[in-house]
């Protein structure tokens, strides 16, 4: 298995420019077809503090992108959202669920980008420590542990993607996949394939889940937070934002990541 400690932002700048506009709609896709299984399941309102940004930028003429943060009774903040220039190489989109304090259940994070190689992350967030509470670890990682394995056997043209942040390394869980790879069809094929089955067995998993008790909530939903945020604001892809758009919309855009500037009240 290959593997690269390059950013981002290095990726794009040591490739040439190419129009990946035809795998950014794969990708747009990809996420639409797996925000309906969690639409299917949730209820959610998209937070007033987002509107603004249903649309942003030049695209399809220049860079562009969308971000649209919900919430509901179950969920803290969800985020489905796209920054980037396809017809110049680069797309980076978003789908993460942070679920509410009722149960302790894995947030879905899922990041797909093209650069215009692809890339791709999914993974489950955890909220416990998992070297401390086995039973957590058991009934959340050790199951995803064949098939993240059976992902890296299968797919031996992906290359493992280390973050150089040190923070950003620490914020993985045990079974995240992490990976670039060429954009041919088996590959785009593989990820989406991956992906679904990700969210169906998430799913299940936020069915099956015992509810947390209510004294434990206001703690818990705290350590939500402060975990979304250093991973929104600590992110070394934010620089692409600044390149694109400057430091003032970039902050608005981490600031709608985390929820920074939400109108509705967390559940």
């Amino acid at each position: 298995m290959k593997e690269t400690i390059t950013n981002v932002e290095q990726m794009l700048d040591g490739s040439p420019v190419i129009d990946v506009t035809e795998t950014f709609e794969q990708w747009q896709q990809l996420l639409t077809e797996l925000k309906a299984k969690i639409d299917a399941r949730f209820t959610t309102t998209r937070d007033p503090s987002t509107e603004a940004l249903e649309s942003y930028g030049t695209y399809p003429d220049g860079p562009g992108g969308r971000l649209a943060g919900y919430t509901g009774p179950e969920v803290d903040w969800m985020v489905h959202s796209w920054i980037g220039n396809p017809k110049a190489s680069f797309a980076n989109l978003h789908l993460t669920v942070w679920l509410g304090p009722h149960i302790r259940v894995p947030h879905l994070g899922i990041a797909l980008l093209v650069w215009p190689e692809g890339w791709f992350y999914v993974d489950s967030v955890p909220r416990a420590q998992l070297t401390h509470d086995g039973a957590y670890y058991d009934s959340y990682y050790e199951p995803v542990n064949e098939p993240w394995l059976a992902f890296k056997r299968d797919n031996p043209e992906f290359t493992w993607f280390t973050s150089p942040s040190g923070f950003i390394r620490t914020s993985l869980s045990p079974t995240a996949q992490c990976y670039s790879f060429p954009r041919s069809e088996r590959n785009i094929e593989a990820v989406s394939r991956y992906a679904h089955e990700h969210v169906d067995r998430w799913l299940t998993w936020v069915d099956e889940a015992e509810p947390v008790p209510e004294e434990e909530r206001a703690a818990l939903a705290e350590q939500d937070l402060i975990l979304r945020r250093n991973i929104a604001e600590r992110d070394p892809a934010n620089v692409m934002g600044v390149r694109l758009f400057g430091q003032e919309t970039t902050d608005l855009l981490v600031r709608g990541l985390w929820g920074g500037d939400r109108k509705l009240a967390r559940p």
